[in-house]
């Protein structure tokens, strides 16, 4: 063939030399091309025009819905600054921020074509819908998410809370351990700024709970605030459904794209990824809203002392000895060291004259069966009248 190892506009340029030098007839030499003749003619016409002889795009000449430059810019800069936002959220962001933004399909096919497509980014973004609780602040979920090495030698470990009606982040902590002291002062923090929720969900472990033993200085310091702490089942991580996708989420969106010096480092980082999630980034839960559009601070505002408790007439007090039991009818039971030096009631119940229920300020602790003598710890709720 005449044409081997060839370029394209090679071979045209030959053609046309060769048919304006009248080699062959035009039908022989379109022939020898594998061309048709008005093919030839087009050819050789581009070529008296001074034109290229290189293939021309077929797109059309004016493509009214065509994406501009500047906004595929927009929209590739968007995905780089937050690389696990899908393609729906980054949609919704474009529009909030006042930009016309196109389709979604075409803001996903924006970003195949830049190669900023994969298939762990498009699992992040893939929705996800647990039940939640009617009003903000009826629960909050706590967990620390895992802890990860840091570029000064020591280790972060994150405390991330959220509201479950409304996934509003009330905290997001870099803690250098996962110890009492530091939990209660960022739920401080978190309390000061949104007052006080209903119930607190999180794990058993420390130093959330006491393990099934007793209960945490954490419970007893919650309960002083009338706040119940709920916990979710051994080994079934999903009870904290949406505290458990936070975290997630911040690991896929920002805690991989860093390498934080310090812990003081990290949260300035956490505090701006706090508010971006928050305010701006929309939740497929929430119908692509943003949590914060769904969220009110609570009605109870942190009181600024806890007041001493007075227990009702008929209430035997008791007090805890340090070793965390308490002492009735002669015999010891263990509520926890966490109550140690504080002040528990019992009180019998109504229509059992040997079971007694433990109080802890307005709330049933424990069980005592004076004839039996068993003890049993329970979850903290409020005891009616008339018990």
């Amino acid at each position: 063939m005449p044409w081997k190892g060839q370029t394209v506009e090679e071979r045209r340029k030959e053609f046309v030399r060769r048919a304006l030098a009248k080699e062959k007839s035009h039908s022989a030499l379109c022939e020898a091309y594998g061309i048709s003749r008005p093919t030839g003619y087009k050819w050789i016409e581009r070529h008296q025009l001074g034109e290229d002889m290189q293939n021309r795009s077929r797109a059309p000449l004016h493509q009214p819905n065509k994406t501009s430059a500047g906004m595929e810019a927009v929209i590739v800069g968007l995905r780089e600054k937050h690389p696990a936002i899908g393609a729906k959220k980054m949609k919704r962001m474009l529009e909030n921020e006042g930009h016309a933004a196109p389709a979604y399909s075409t803001i996903n096919a924006i970003l195949h074509r830049n190669g900023l497509i994969t298939p762990e980014a498009s699992q992040a973004a893939t929705p996800y819908k647990r039940f939640e609780k009617s009003r903000p602040n009826e629960m909050w979920q706590a967990d620390f998410k895992g802890h990860f090495a840091m570029k000064n030698g020591s280790r972060c470990h994150p405390l991330t809370i959220i509201d479950d009606h409304s996934r509003f982040c009330v905290c997001l902590a870099a803690m250098a351990n996962e110890r009492y002291e530091g939990l209660m002062e960022n739920l401080q923090i978190a309390f000061e700024q949104y007052g006080l929720p209903d119930v607190l969900l999180c794990d058993n472990g420390s130093p959330f709970g006491a393990g099934g033993r007793g209960y945490s200085r954490m419970e007893v310091s919650l309960m002083d605030l009338g706040i119940v702490t709920k916990h979710g089942r051994i080994h079934h991580p999903q009870t904290q459904g949406k505290n458990e996708r936070f975290n997630g989420t911040l690991l896929r969106e920002r805690i991989r794209y860093r390498n934080f010096e310090s812990c003081n480092e990290a949260q300035k980082d956490f505090n701006e990824y706090r508010q971006f999630y928050n305010e701006t980034r929309p939740h497929h839960a929430l119908d692509l809203q943003v949590p914060i559009s769904r969220y009110i601070p609570s009605s109870r505002p942190l009181p600024q002392q806890i007041d001493p408790w007075a227990y009702a007439f008929e209430t035997m007090v008791r007090r805890v000895r340090g070793n965390g039991y308490i002492k009735f009818f002669g015999r010891e039971y263990y509520l926890g060291e966490a109550f140690a030096k504080k002040e528990v009631g019992l009180v019998q119940a109504f229509d059992e004259s040997d079971l007694f229920f433990v109080l802890y300020r307005k709330f049933c602790i424990a069980r005592l069966n004076a004839q039996e003598h068993t003890f049993q710890v329970n979850r903290p709720f409020v005891l009616q009248q008339n018990v």
